[in-house]
């Protein structure tokens, strides 16, 4: 089918976005300090000096990269260490690591669902969970987002031989935190498993920094998958759960058993800025410090926050236009923060996504919350 002229000049005009973005943030990093409020370093690990040595040691030990998959000969007594680690962290028997999230939830979903099962997923889950439910070839549905009456409503529907219930734990555009109560219960009442993936919550929520499962085990919350990359500062995920689970996962998840392993000097990494987070609760109690503070003044300032307690911090802007002007004028001033519109986000529903840092400074707020009264002085609300 030919592509209509109205696709195509959509199309070079999206181009032509995503070229202009990338021009303004290589002159601004060329030019002035770049403050970063659109990555997932939460507790600033990534820059923490012991985890920066801990992954060179580990790559003189071990070396540059694991050589082989896991199952083949790249399987280390590192990657041994840093899953029992990780087990030991969220109460559960066993980890397994993965390259990346992506591949973690493709991997744990094609290997547990089929066409005999059925998948219950909150409607604002991340792409890779959707893409992982439909690879497996199980019948999906989804949920109103948090809303355990609707969920209900459809498991109560369901004749499927297995149930499976999948959820973000923190949800990656809005901030807010899953019902793990609620969707356990249910689970539970409606012989389901439940799978969180808690990939914005792991080091960051709970009063070890285990997540938003912080006091759920495995009866309640039997697949736990959580990255490495976000508050841990390092690379690639892992899930967890009993040992039966895992090692089903780690003979049937074909994006584990058919890549290359983690690279040694990662899993190092991880392990050292594991110890960090176990041991050195101030990086939480200072990021949460900078969401409190940043929250008060942003409400003072009239900003259309979202209701959000964790590092995610949305400004619904609700306008595409609106958003990258926004974004612009924030990059003019050496603010990079992430612009998410539409597919991303539902039509009408574009927003500014700010991320905080406990490496970030009160000044570096400040200095985020001038250039949004800037723009919110000269804003002009764009048509839809």
């Amino acid at each position: 089918m030919p592509v209509s002229k109205a696709w195509q000049e959509r199309l070079a005009n999206a181009r032509e976005q995503r070229i202009r973005e990338q021009r303004w943030r290589c002159r601004l990093v060329n030019t002035r300090r770049w403050l970063d409020f659109a990555g997932n370093d939460y507790l600033g690990l990534a820059h923490d000096p012991r985890v920066q040595a801990a992954q060179a040691e580990g790559a003189r030990r071990f070396g540059a990269g694991a050589g082989a998959s896991h199952l083949v000969s790249g399987h280390l007594d590192i990657h041994d260490a840093l899953e029992d680690a990780l087990a030991r962290w969220t109460g559960r028997e066993r980890a397994l690591l993965f390259s990346t999230g992506y591949m973690a939830n493709l991997g744990v979903l094609q290997a547990l669902a089929d066409s005999h099962t059925a998948i219950f997923q909150d409607r604002l889950n991340h792409a890779s969970l959707l893409d992982g439910a439909t690879l497996s070839g199980a019948r999906s549905r989804r949920f109103h987002h948090r809303d355990s009456s609707d969920l209900e409503r459809l498991l109560s529907r369901s004749t499927a031989t297995h149930n499976l219930v999948v959820s973000d734990g923190v949800f990656s555009m809005d901030g807010d935190v899953a019902d793990i109560t609620a969707l356990g219960q249910l689970s539970q009442q409606y012989n389901a498993w439940l799978m969180i993936d808690d990939a914005h919550g792991l080091g960051v929520l709970g009063n070890n920094g285990s997540g938003c499962v912080e006091g759920f085990n495995s009866d309640t919350v039997p697949i736990l998958v959580g990255t490495l990359g976000k508050a841990l500062g390092t690379s690639g995920a892992f899930v967890a759960g009993d040992a039966a689970l895992i090692e089903h996962i780690t003979q049937f998840a074909r994006s584990y058993v058919y890549t290359t392993a983690q690279p040694p000097s990662i899993a190092a990494s991880t392990l050292a800025a594991l110890t960090i987070v176990q041991h050195e609760p101030e990086h939480r109690l200072r990021l949460q410090q900078h969401i409190n503070y940043f929250r008060q003044q942003a409400e003072a300032l009239g900003l259309p926050l979202g209701n959000s307690h964790t590092p995610i911090q949305p400004l619904l802007l609700g306008n595409e236009l609106r958003t990258m002007t926004w974004a612009t004028r924030l990059t003019e001033l050496g603010i990079q923060v992430g612009a998410i519109r539409p597919p991303t986000v539902p039509k009408g529903a574009a927003r500014l996504r700010i991320t905080l840092s406990a490496r970030h400074t009160p000044s570096d707020i400040d200095r985020l919350l001038e250039g949004l009264e800037s723009c919110l002085r000269e804003d002009v609300v764009c048509p839809a």
